[in-house]
C-alpha cells in the first residue's frame, strides 16, 4: 500500500487575503483556484519544492469556523515548514512582514523559529540537522 497526506485544511477569513499570504509572503505556489459556486472556492497552495502535501484554504463556513480562525490547534504550533536554507529563508520571511514569536535557535534536531500566519496559526520554520 502506498498512502500520503494529499492536503490539510486551513480555515480562512478571506480567500484572496490568505491567497495574497501564502503566495507573497511565504512564496507558497497556487496549485489550484477554482469556484465552486454560492460563494465557495477549491484553493489549493504548497511550498516550493513541495510534491504531495497542499493546504486546502477553506473560507469559513458560519460562526464557529470563523470562531477557530487562527486558533485550529489550541494555540500549539500547526505546521512544520521544512527548509534546506534557513537562513536564506528566515530572511525573506522577515523581510516580508512575517511575525516571528522567538529569535531562530539551535536544537538538537535542527535550527528552527516560531512564525505566524496572517490569522496567527503558529508555524515552525525548520532546517533540519543532517543526520
Amino acid at each position: 500500500m502506498n498512502q500520503h497526506i494529499a492536503s490539510m485544511t486551513v480555515v480562512v477569513r478571506d480567500y484572496d487575503e490568505a491567497i495574497a499570504f501564502y503566495t507573497k509572503k511565504l512564496r507558497f505556489y497556487l496549485i489550484e483556484n477554482t469556484d465552486l459556486g454560492g460563494g465557495k472556492r477549491w484553493v489549493l497552495v504548497a511550498p516550493r519544492g513541495s510534491t504531495e502535501t497542499r493546504l486546502l484554504l477553506a473560507k469559513a463556513d458560519g460562526p464557529d469556523q470563523e470562531a477557530a480562525i487562527g486558533h485550529q490547534t489550541g494555540g500549539r504550533v500547526m505546521f512544520l515548514l521544512f527548509t534546506d536554507d534557513f537562513a536564506r529563508d528566515h530572511a525573506a520571511m522577515v523581510g516580508a512582514g512575517v511575525t516571528f514569536l522567538e529569535d531562530p535557535r539551535l536544537e538538537v534536531y535542527g535550527t528552527v523559529a516560531v512564525f505566524e500566519d496572517l490569522y496567527g496559526n503558529k508555524w515552525d520554520l525548520l532546517e533540519p540537522k543532517e543526520p
